[in-house]
């Protein structure tokens, strides 16, 4: 059942990821769409041999999806982790920013993406999109920055959402603020770098972009020679981690993140980012603070059935499968999360929500 899942969502087994395995949990047990759903005891008999496998695999370098998953309860909430955004704030600033645990600057912090991983982190716990989807997100799919507006609208691509169903999904102004911030600044001189450096021109199976349609389409040259347009739906993550724009400058990549050297960032690089920080975190002293990109990713998802319809006007009303457990979860977060005014206002940036 695990590689015809991953068959239906195009992912290679040694390629898949925690987020995956989550996603799969959710439609082997709790999915109402699916007819063919077992009950939790059942699953964790197929966990345990999911876990045997990758362990029988490790021998090679294979990241495990199975490696920190538990096995179900009989109730779905009593498995979902989330942070506060307090919470986040604290996970940020110790394992993200480089802070020490009196909130001033670690003297010892040497790290060098800190404006990237906020960003990045930021735009998870804002938005809800998955770490595969958020990273797939390239510079003519993002709007202007616009001070007067409170919430952006954004398309995900079907070639970049999990299942290939894409959907409506909203950045808040902080969560622009920031993004933009890291294209001016930090991604900016990384390119600047890898320009100087001569990199793009070495890279492989690159893929010049010749003109983009504003955020619906963009034309670029063939693999074999020619030219093609594609709509940015069709688009999928692999082939705008090759896409590259020619400018004064030289050559630029259309992908949004980078890595320090100046050269597309892998969607599957951010776990080591999140590793990274929780291993800080506990060299702090701090025992089981911990977070993963999954729990970044359901406060807002969760949260997103509370909002009025007057703040997504235009949105397109969801699957009956997505409306059903997005709206289970939201019951449960705003019972359990949202207790106050100031939490609903620090994470959805209205307290009548």
């Amino acid at each position: 059942m695990w590689v015809n899942y991953l068959l239906r969502v195009q992912v290679n087994w040694w390629d898949a990821a925690e987020d995956d395995a989550e996603e799969f949990l959710f439609r082997r047990v709790t999915d109402p769409a699916d007819a063919e759903r077992v009950q939790t005891n059942s699953f964790t008999r197929d966990l345990a041999g999911l876990k045997k496998f990758y362990r029988w695999m490790s021998r090679h370098p294979l990241a495990n999806p199975f490696d920190d998953f538990d096995a179900p309860r009989a109730i779905r909430s009593e498995d979902v982790k989330w942070l506060d955004a307090g919470g986040y704030k604290r996970w940020l600033d110790l394992g993200i920013r480089g802070m020490d645990l009196s909130r001033r600057p670690d003297r010892w912090w040497r790290g060098r993406n800190e404006q990237r991983d906020v960003a990045f982190c930021d735009g998870l716990y804002g938005t809800g999109l998955r770490v595969s989807e958020w990273a797939s997100v390239v510079l003519p799919e993002l709007p202007p920055f616009d001070r007067r507006r409170g919430y952006y609208t954004l398309e995900l691509a079907d070639a970049c959402a999990k299942g290939g169903y894409g959907h409506p999904y909203w950045v808040p102004r902080a969560v622009m603020k920031s993004l933009l911030s890291y294209g001016e600044c930090a991604r900016a001189a990384a390119v600047r770098r890898a320009q100087a450096a001569g990199r793009y021109e070495r890279v492989t199976g690159l893929r010049l972009v010749l003109a983009t349609h504003g955020s619906e389409s963009v034309t670029f040259q063939g693999a074999h020679g020619g030219t093609e347009t594609r709509p940015w739906n069709e688009v999928g993550p692999r082939t705008r981690l090759r896409l590259f724009r020619r400018t004064e400058q030289g050559l630029e990549p259309v992908a949004r993140w980078l890595n320090e050297d100046g050269l597309p960032r892998d969607g599957r690089g951010w776990e080591d980012t999140f590793d990274v920080a929780n291993e800080r975190i506990q060299n702090l002293g701090l025992e089981h603070f911990t977070c993963t990109a999954h729990m970044l990713s359901w406060p807002i998802s969760s949260a997103s059935t509370t909002r009025r319809p007057s703040l997504t006007r235009g949105a397109t009303p969801p699957t009956p499968t997505a409306r059903y457990r997005v709206t289970a979860a939201g019951r449960e977060f705003a019972g359990r999360v949202l207790t106050s005014d100031r939490q609903a206002r620090d994470l959805l940036g209205d307290p009548r929500l």
